[in-house]
């Protein structure tokens, strides 16, 4: 009775960790949507790469904004993650992928390795882009100068450094659901929403995540814990700004002063760096759609010591 029982064991185990293997597999998006040559529009491209805040994570010291060989240290709960070079290097950089390979690195989270990539990597937001879109910023990143080097690879304690884990932090957290205007809204709210959801990824900052680093959706855009360990991100919604007009919003992504004359630091300081390079068309969609974010209490803040 006893060895039954555990050879049934044995077979459920067995059973558990193949399903657990196919089900995790990492997603590949087909090379054959990529044979219909694409006309990139490079000037729509480096919008893409302005909003997706590129430099910020990718480029050292950020001084150069065309240096993309790898970035600073992100420290998290999970351990340490290292950006890697994303310059149009072939050896070190993504000069030898091809629009499939980046397409599906920046909607799927797969490298052209076929391992999963780490979360840290926000294409949890990214998938929500526009193929047209990713495909002009494959071509922007194309064009910039090639730089050699590469980063130290990620320093993440057991079990987070077993990627195949991250099939199944995918299948937890990952929405599946492509961008879809939303009829009943205007378009400049529309864009709006698809920069701050999509390339512009606020909400992985702007959101508390939970023990597993999965974002808490009822608390969208309401702030939290920084995910790098250090400090607290506001509150976006409307519960914090709702003083703030679109007008002081939109300003704001430009010049990184707020309405009381206060200047933005920290983290956020890249990120006006970033937005102070779009279109005065493209704050001012994004003012629109964080204005009409309905209030949200969010996490509380700890007390300051």
């Amino acid at each position: 009775m006893v060895r039954k029982l555990i050879g049934l064991a044995v077979a459920a185990l067995v059973v558990a960790g193949a399903a657990f293997w196919f089900l995790t597999e990492p997603k590949v998006e087909p090379a054959s949507e990529f044979a219909t040559p694409h006309k990139a529009d490079l000037v729509n491209g480096k919008t893409m790469f302005d909003i997706g805040g590129c430099v910020s994570c990718h480029a050292k010291g950020k001084d150069d904004r065309t240096h993309l060989g790898g970035g600073e240290p992100l420290p998290s709960p999970f351990g340490t993650f290292y950006p890697p070079n994303i310059s149009p290097d072939p050896k070190d950089g993504i000069g030898a992928w091809t629009e499939a390979q980046f397409v599906t690195a920046m909607r799927d989270g797969t490298s052209p390795s076929g391992e999963h990539l780490y979360p840290a990597f926000p294409y949890t937001s990214y998938r929500r882009m526009t193929t047209p879109d990713l495909r002009d910023l494959f071509a922007y990143l194309k064009s910039l100068p090639p730089v050699q080097g590469r980063t130290p690879p990620h320093d993440l304690p057991f079990p987070f450094n077993v990627r195949r884990l991250v099939g199944g932090w995918k299948l937890l957290f990952l929405d599946a659901r492509p961008f879809t205007p939303d009829p009943a809204k205007s378009a400049q709210w529309n864009r709006g929403f698809y920069l701050v959801n999509g390339p512009g990824h606020c909400a992985e900052c702007h959101t508390a995540r939970n023990f597993l680093g999965g974002l808490v959706n009822d608390e969208r855009f309401a702030g939290g814990p920084n995910p790098e360990g250090q400090g607290w991100i506001p509150n976006i919604t409307q519960k914090r700004l709702g003083s703030w007009s679109e007008g002081d919003i939109a300003d704001f992504l430009k010049s990184g002063m707020t309405p009381e004359f206060d200047s933005v630091g920290g983290g956020m300081a890249s990120v006006i760096r970033n937005t102070a390079q779009l279109s005065d068309a493209d704050r001012r969609a994004m003012a629109v759609y964080i204005k009409s974010l309905a209030p949200i209490e969010g996490p509380a803040r700890p007390p300051k010591k």
